[in-house]
C-alpha cells in the first residue's frame, strides 16, 4: 500500500506540466559600432609646487595616427628625467635622458639629545 502511494506521488510530480519555452527576445537596438576615426589632439600641463617638492610636466599631441610627446620630472637626487616618446602602428618608442648630476650627500648621524627636560620628582622617605 505504501509503495502504491509513493509511486502515485512520483507519477504526479513527473506528470506535472512544464512551463512553456519561449524564444529569446532580440535586442531592441543595433549592435554598437566602435569604428571611430582617430581625431587629432594636443594637450600639456605643468606642476611646480615648492612646498611639496612637486615639479613635473607633460605634453602630448597626435595627428590621428602618430602620438608624440614628452614628460619631465624632478628626481629626489637632484636630476631631472626627461622622456620623449613616439607611438604609432609600429609600437611605442621612448628616449629617456637625465639632466644634471646626481647628488648624494654624505650621511651624518644626528646627535641624540632629549627634546625636553626630565621632570624632577620630590623625594619622599618611606613610611613604615
Amino acid at each position: 500500500m505504501q509503495f502504491l502511494i509513493l509511486a502515485a506521488c512520483i507519477a504526479l510530480a513527473v506528470a506535472e506540466t512544464a512551463y512553456p519555452a519561449y524564444p529569446a527576445t532580440s535586442a531592441a537596438y543595433d549592435k554598437p559600432s566602435y569604428d571611430y576615426t582617430p581625431q587629432p589632439y594636443s594637450y600639456s600641463y605643468a606642476v611646480k609646487d615648492e612646498a611639496s617638492y612637486n615639479d613635473y610636466s607633460h605634453s602630448e599631441s597626435s595627428d590621428g595616427k602618430v602620438v608624440t610627446g614628452s614628460y619631465s620630472v624632478a628626481l629626489p637626487d637632484g636630476r631631472t628625467q626627461v622622456v620623449t616618446y613616439k607611438a604609432d602602428s609600429y609600437g611605442y618608442v621612448a628616449d629617456v635622458k637625465y639632466i644634471g648630476e646626481a647628488k648624494y650627500p654624505e650621511y651624518k648621524p644626528a646627535s641624540y639629545s632629549p627634546s625636553y627636560e626630565s621632570p624632577a620628582y620630590p623625594t619622599s622617605d618611606p613610611t613604615y
